[in-house]
Parts: C-alpha cells; sequence; structure tokens
C-alpha cells in the first residue's frame, strides 16, 4: 500500500514538474507553479518560512518523503532504477553510508552561500539539476514534436499548434546538462539511489532530520525469517537485514521492503515490534497499516497544495539577413526583478526554470564562473516587452521577485548606449530612425548630426534617465552583425 501510494504521488509531482520546464505557453504554470516553489534549497533561499517549516514537519513525522515523493530527481532515478529492474532483479546489497562524503559536500553547498558563489550552488541543487536536464534535453524534444503537430495542424487550416525555434541556448549548460544526465543514470542504474545519499546535500540535511521521524520503517525480529530479500531490493542500501537494522538517514520510504516481505515482518509505523502477535493483532496491524498509509497519502498531498499557495531569415524572400552579434556588456544585464546582480548570485540556483519560460527568448544562462548558468538578458532574438512578467512569477527562489506590469514598466535595469561607427544614416547615409520610433518609453529622439545643419542625417539621441533597458532599440536596430545602439546594464535596478 505505501509503495502504490508513493509510486502515484511521485509520478503526479514528476510530470507535472517536468511539464513545467517543458511547455513554453505558461499554461501549466499558471495552475502548478506553486510545485516549484517547494522545493527545498529554493523555498529556502526564498526565504519561503511556511514552505521550510512545513516540509521540516513533514520529514519529521513520515521521514524523507520529500526525496521519494515531491523531488524531481529521485523520482528520476527511481525511473533509471525500475527500468534496471526489469532485467535484474533482487540486485541491490546493504552497504554503509559513506559520511565523510555525505558531510563534505553539505559543507561545500553552506560554503559556497555564504561566498555567493553561485555556480557550485547550481551544480549541487538537485531541483536545478533535473531542471537542467528538462530544460536542455526534453524539452528540444517536446518542441520538436510540437512543431511537428503544427505542420500537420497547418494542412488542415488549424492553428491550434505553432511552431517554435529549437536552439541551444547555452552550449556550456548544455554540456553539464548531458554530463549530469549521464552521471545520475550510471549512479542509478548500478545502485539506486546513490547519488542521493553520497552528493546530494538536501538529502544529507533530511537524512538528519529523518533520524527523528515519528513513523519509520521496521523489522519485526519475531517474524524476520532473514532471507534478505528487503535488503535486496532496497535502492538505498540502508537495510542491514543480518542485524535487523536500518539506516533511516538514507530510507527514503520507496516501500519496496515492504511490498516484498512475505512474512509481514516489516511495516511502517510508530514505534519498533520487537515481539510476535497473535493472529488478531496482526490482522489489526494490517488494517492500522492501512489507515496510516492512507493518512500518510491525503497528508502528502494536503501539506502540498497547503505549501504551494538560430534559422537564418530572408529578407522578401531576396536577401539573408546576417543574424545578430550580440555586444560585451561591461555589466550584465539580470531580469527585471532581480533587483541586483549581487541578488541574483545569492539567490539563483541556475534551475533554468525562467530561461525556459521566456517568450521572448532574451534569457540566457550566463558563463561566467562565478555566476554559471544563472539567467542573462540577450536581445539578439528578441526584446523584454513590458507587458510581460512571466520570469518573475515562475523563479521558486527569490532570485527574481514578482513586479506587476507597471512596476516592469518603470524598472531601470539598464540603459541605451549608441556606437556612432555603427548607424546606418551615417555609414550608408539613408535615414533610419528604427530605435526611435520602437522604444516604448519615449527615451530616445531623432536629431540632426550637425547641430548646425538641419539637413544633417538625422541620429539617434538616449535619454538615460527615462529609459529602462527593454532591449527594443538593441534588437529592432537595422545594423547587422553590431547594433548601433545597445543596452548596458545596472548593477542595481532602479525605479525610474
Amino acid at each position: 500500500m505505501l509503495r502504490k501510494v508513493r509510486i502515484i504521488l511521485a509520478t503526479v509531482f514528476f510530470t507535472l514538474i517536468t511539464l513545467l520546464f517543458l511547455d513554453f505557453t505558461g499554461t501549466i504554470h499558471h495552475w502548478f507553479g506553486w510545485m516549484a516553489k517547494i522545493q527545498f534549497l529554493p523555498a529556502l533561499l526564498a526565504l519561503n518560512v511556511g514552505v521550510i517549516v512545513g516540509l521540516v514537519l513533514l520529514t519529521l513525522v513520515m521521514g524523507r518523503i520529500y526525496c521519494s515523493v515531491i523531488c524531481p530527481l529521485g523520482v528520476f532515478q527511481d525511473i533509471v532504477s525500475i527500468i534496471h529492474d526489469k532485467r535484474k532483479k533482487n540486485r541491490f546489497t546493504y552497504s554503509r553510508a559513506v559520511s565523510w562524503l555525505r558531510y563534505t559536500m553539505l559543507v561545500i553547498m553552506i560554503a559556497a552561500f555564504i561566498a555567493g558563489i553561485g555556480s557550485i550552488v547550481a551544480l549541487l541543487a538537485p531541483y536545478s539539476s533535473y531542471g537542467r536536464i528538462a530544460s536542455n534535453l526534453f524539452q528540444p524534444i517536446y518542441q520538436w514534436v510540437n512543431n511537428g503537430l503544427a505542420l500537420v495542424a497547418a494542412h488542415y487550416d488549424s492553428y491550434a499548434f505553432y511552431s517554435v525555434d529549437v536552439w541551444i541556448k547555452s552550449m556550456t549548460t548544455f554540456i553539464i546538462a548531458v554530463a549530469t544526465f549521464i552521471i545520475l543514470v550510471i549512479l542509478a542504474w548500478r545502485n539506486g539511489r546513490t547519488y542521493c545519499n553520497t552528493l546530494c546535500p538536501v538529502g544529507t540535511v533530511l537524512g538528519l532530520l529523518a533520524r527523528f521521524s515519528w513513523f519509520k520503517i521496521h523489522i519485526n525480529e519475531d517474524k524476520c525469517i532473514s532471507c534478505g530479500l528487503c535488503t535486496k531490493n532496497c535502492k538505498a542500501s540502508c537495510i542491514d537485514f543480518k542485524n535487523h537494522r536500518i539506516d533511516y538517514s538514507r530510507c527514503v520510504l520507496c516501500g519496496d521492503c515492504i511490498d516484498k516481505c512475505h512474512k509481514a515482518a516489516i511495516t511502517y509505523s510508530h514505534g519498533s515490534i520487537k515481539s510476535a502477535q497473535n493472529d488478531d493483532a496482526e490482522k489489526d496491524i494490517d488494517v492500522d497499516n492501512g489507515k496510516r498509509l492512507f493518512l500518510l497519502g491525503a497528508a502528502i498531498a494536503t501539506t502540498a497544495a497547503t505549501l504551494g499557495q538560430g534559422k537564418k531569415k530572408v529578407d522578401g524572400g531576396l536577401a539573408m539577413i546576417i543574424n545578430k552579434v550580440s555586444p560585451v556588456r561591461q555589466t550584465p544585464l539580470t531580469p527585471p526583478g532581480s533587483i541586483s546582480a549581487e541578488n541574483m548570485a545569492k539567490h539563483c540556483t541556475g534551475c533554468q526554470l525562467c530561461v525556459s519560460e521566456c517568450p521572448n527568448e532574451i534569457l540566457r544562462p550566463s558563463t561566467e564562473l562565478t555566476k554559471l548558468m544563472q539567467p542573462v538578458m540577450s536581445y539578439d532574438r528578441g526584446w523584454c516587452r513590458p507587458e510581460c512578467t512571466r520570469c518573475s512569477k515562475v523563479c521558486p527562489s527569490g532570485a527574481i521577485k514578482p513586479i506587476s506590469r507597471a512596476e516592469k514598466s518603470s524598472l531601470q535595469r539598464g540603459h541605451a548606449v549608441w556606437i556612432k561607427k555603427n548607424c546606418i544614416p551615417l555609414t550608408d547615409h539613408q535615414q533610419c530612425g528604427n530605435c526611435a520610433r520602437h522604444c516604448p518609453v519615449g527615451a530616445i529622439s531623432m536629431v540632426p548630426s550637425d547641430p548646425d545643419d538641419d539637413m544633417s542625417p538625422m541620429i539617434p539621441a538616449v535619454n538615460e534617465a527615462r529609459c529602462i533597458g527593454c532591449g527594443a532599440c538593441e534588437n529592432l536596430c537595422p545594423a547587422r552583425p553590431f547594433s548601433a545602439i545597445y543596452v548596458e546594464g545596472h548593477e542595481v535596478h532602479r525605479t525610474i
């Protein structure tokens, strides 16, 4: 029963969290975005006290149920392990906890967090690791399927689907995602939950709490015949059947041991069972266990719900348009709502959810070593439209604070800078004015290049105090490959 409840809940959580990274329309996030915000590390960074307290209490009552139900990386490892189980059964053995490695990784995580080294935090964060796998490996497949359906729908004059560009936003992040995927698959294929119980700092923290959980897996020594089936099916390698001991810091409550025990010697209950019971008592225990398991499923669901509250383009079919090249900015552009580059560095875990959800395709994972995989803005494919606030709505860690459309329209995250040598009115002697026409806040005006000659070519003049750094001018500038106007970022965003 425990195993069935866990599998159902884990399947629901895993599927919906995966869809958060795959769905580019924002529909899934509107209903189930809270699932990202109840992940342990993002909630901790966001200082979401309600979620943290809820997860701690859940662990103290039921054990590491978070790792087997809510965490998508844990469920992903279970899926890999189940696939291997189809080929080779009873393949696990008991092993001692590698405590020195577990606590070393935890210390590294804490030290990186205090020092503000976001790249290390991002690499060790379990939810973010899965997010990078989903956004870099699974999302392209999802998009290709969508584009295929769009072609079929267009054939029948239907617009139920629309095509999207499929491209790699950052080769560095893609390589890290592939490497993480391979390592996880190998570890889960060979030894089940090795990653969770040796490398994952969240698993280590919850494991410390799970030692004191109210409900635990217990072995009835009087009923146990030492067949070893529990140990052979424990993906956490935490059951020592010879000594009838369980390492609760590593147990993720998968329920496989209970399901495999033919003598009903293993139960999920409060308090240990040391003596034999009569038949009537056994029936009572079975009934009580059924009630507990039902309440377990209901508690998890209730707790979760409570906490939640580059293609080539052609101009007119004649001339090839050269792709834009992003300028080298002295200060990278961080998304509106991030407050400052420092706030982004301290809170972002590089999960790539904002990058996946950005409808304008302007968010890219940073390649800077200290801010690796954290989102920065680039305007070579689009610009940050004032009416869009999706990135601030989806961020689970507090790196991008929720903002309204009105707040975004008055938030300055950078300012436009004009590059004289690239401007078409001066280089090609052609009238332009694209930047001024498309500026949503009227921060650009066209003035004569020669103040003494009103007939001289008109060039843009930027009012830096009014500019919000949306990038419309940079993106829509016809100069190629480098725009004649670009946006320089601000370390600290300010309201104008």
